[in-house]
């Protein structure tokens, strides 16, 4: 006898979750100026715990690419491509979040130029760019990628303790891609009270997760009965 396929999960249309793990009643809109492209490592692409899709969903102009080594010519596009007609008018300027690398015989790569003042001032011309992975992924994309190592960068100096207790991490300062995004807003827009609601996000998103988790335990163990 044939053995049946198994059925596929409902998914949201929106946010393309499970629809027992839909995102959407986590989403808070928030009124921004930065661009956000969000490079997001391949294995992020299916990872319930991730919370790159999230921040996608509270950002209006904020986009994700897949992937993890990118041609030059398609990872220009993607860091320069106007995505409104003002673009246009004034091309945005491309800055990485990431700190600073230390030297690595075994990849070396191009050092990031300062990032000019003046750009700071003009917080509706940049585009940030971060990278969605694990720390080791997120480090692979670097290594793969010299467009992104070219980029100025902006790090965060002495960020607080990651409230991301679903997912672990290394080191209490590595933080989730929505808390990393939310850092770096406040600092390029610090008159944006708005960007705050990312925080809101967050804590409902995990909230979410935490009573997920347990049912998506409880219906595997029903399944292996």
């Amino acid at each position: 006898m044939a053995q049946q396929a198994p059925a596929r999960r409902d998914s949201c249309a929106l946010c393309l979750r499970p629809a027992a793990a839909c995102l959407c009643a986590a989403v808070r809109p928030v009124a921004h100026q930065v661009q956000v492209l969000i490079l997001m490592h391949p294995l992020e692409l299916h990872q319930v715990k991730g919370t790159a899709r999230l921040l996608q969903l509270c950002l209006a102009h904020s986009r994700i690419i897949v992937g993890e080594s990118f041609t030059p010519k398609a990872l220009a596009q993607a860091l320069a491509a106007p995505w409104s007609d003002a673009d246009s008018q004034a091309p945005r300027r491309a800055v990485l979040l990431y700190p600073p690398s230390p030297p690595d015989p075994q990849h070396p790569m191009h050092e990031a130029p300062p990032l000019p003042a003046d750009w700071l001032a003009a917080p509706e011309r940049l585009r940030l760019v971060l990278l969605d992975g694990t720390w080791r992924k997120s480090r692979r994309m670097l290594w793969a990628n010299t467009l992104l190592q070219a980029l100025p960068r902006l790090t965060l100096h002495a960020p607080p303790a990651t409230r991301y207790t679903i997912r672990r991490a290394h080191a209490p300062h590595q933080l989730s891609t929505l808390e990393a995004a939310q850092l770096a807003l406040q600092r390029l827009e610090p008159a944006n009270p708005g960007i705050a609601a990312l925080g809101v996000a967050m804590e409902a998103f995990m909230a979410q997760q935490r009573a997920y988790w347990p049912a998506a335990r409880s219906a595997m163990l029903d399944e292996s009965d």
